[in-house]
Formats: C-alpha cells, structure tokens, sequence
C-alpha cells in the first residue's frame, strides 16, 4: 500500500512535517510549492503544472519514498499523482493544516479538497487540520502525537465508497491531558460574517473563535478540547 501526503499550507509547512511523522506506511510527499490555503476544489487547466523534486526529508527511514514539490492545488498534486508520480495510490492524507477545517470551511478548504478528489476515484484519505486559538503556540510534536493515534483509529472504521474523514484536532494548553476522538457531525451554521469599511474596499472580519456551536457537532467537538472525527460523504 503507497499513499501521499499533501496539503494546501505548502510543502515546507511545519504540519506537513509533523504529518509525515505521523504514518507507518510508505508514502509520497506531493505537495503545493506554495501557500494555497482557502483555494477550496481548485485546478490548474491552463497553464503547466511545475513538478520539482526534493530532497528526500527522511532518507534513512522506510516510510517517505520521494518528495516533490508541485506547482498548482492540493488537487492538482492528488490528480499528478494518479497519472504521474503515484498510479498504484491507495490512500491520501492532507495536512495538518495550521487552523481548523469544520464545518462550512470543507467548502473552500483545499486541505479538505485533496481528499475529496480522492475520493472521487474511490480512493479514501482523511484531512487532518490543527485548530488554532492564537493566545498560545501551536505545538507540533503535540499534533504528531495526536495525528498519529486518530490515524491508527480511523483506518480500523468502516469507510463507505466516496467517503472521507475530515478530522479537527484542538488547540488546548500545554499542560492538558490528550483529548478524546471524538466521531460526531459537520456542522450546518454558516461562519460569522463581518467586514470593516477601509479606503480600499470591505475587510472581512468575522470572528472565527464566536462561531456558532451547534451542540454535538465538529464545531462543538473540538472547541470542548476534544478531536473531532467527521465521516464526509460524496
């Protein structure tokens, strides 16, 4: 079983790297050149997609097989990978992505869209996002440590064809114990939207952290301090 990592912050991003050492199976590291954060289901039809390997991050081990840096969408490197890089794919994660993906924001996540074009060729993939509430640093060997054991839990559930696990770890102080995986349901309420008035134009402003909770869903999961498990659908 060969599968990818990728994600949608770029392939230098420090949940890409705490990602990679979360898995146990050889993979492939394909993803964006650049930050494509918010790009949703993105592709590139116009214009030619750059492919430039890297350097392998862990030559000594077993897992990581290639590095390459590709230039488009988290989509584009899951569909170069099919057709070029990676034919016998099996399985895609994509992340972690610094901030979290829950609800409405699977919707232009482009994090949560690598996975979902996997699943259209019947391939399962998780996307895995580290919400974040800014008043302290994000630690990654925390993420690790977390992505690690909701992966093992995860490939051991059910997974109907075109289906997909959008997964939200918290952002919870140093000293807290590991949260609890927690499968619940994607949100429905929109994000708050605000904007100010500035010379330019409108500013978006809406209050990430005062969204609406909707109790029992992914929202609400993950802001109680727990990881949210989401099972997605095509």
């Amino acid at each position: 079983m060969t599968g990818i990592i990728t994600n949608d912050d770029g392939i230098d991003a420090p949940g890409l790297a705490a990602l990679t050492q979360a898995i146990d199976q050889p993979a492939l590291i394909i993803a964006p050149q650049t930050h494509h954060s918010g790009c949703g289901h993105q592709v590139t039809t116009s214009g030619p997609i750059t492919l430039e390997k890297r350097s392998n991050p862990d030559p000594q081990g077993t897992m990581i097989l290639a590095s390459y840096g590709i230039g488009g969408t988290p989509v584009d490197c899951v569909r170069v990978a099919l057709q070029h890089l990676c034919p016998s794919l099996t399985w895609v994660l994509s992340g972690i992505n610094a901030g979290g993906n829950l609800g409405s924001d699977i919707y232009v996540s482009g994090t949560v869209a690598a996975v979902r074009e996997a699943a259209l060729h019947h391939i399962p993939g998780i996307a895995i996002s580290q919400y974040h509430r800014r008043d302290y640093p994000v630690d990654w060997s925390r993420s690790t440590r977390w992505a690690q054991q909701v992966i093992k839990y995860l490939w051991a559930q059910p997974l109907p064809p075109q289906g997909f696990w959008n997964v939200n770890l918290p952002h919870l102080p140093p000293e807290a114990p590991d949260p609890a995986i927690v499968q619940c349901p994607l949100s429905k309420k929109p994000l708050p939207i605000s904007y100010r008035q500035e010379e330019a134009g409108l500013v978006y402003r809406g209050d990430y952290h005062h969204r609406d909770r909707e109790p029992g869903s992914d929202v609400d999961t993950c802001f109680q301090g727990n990881i949210a498990v989401t099972q997605i659908q095509l």
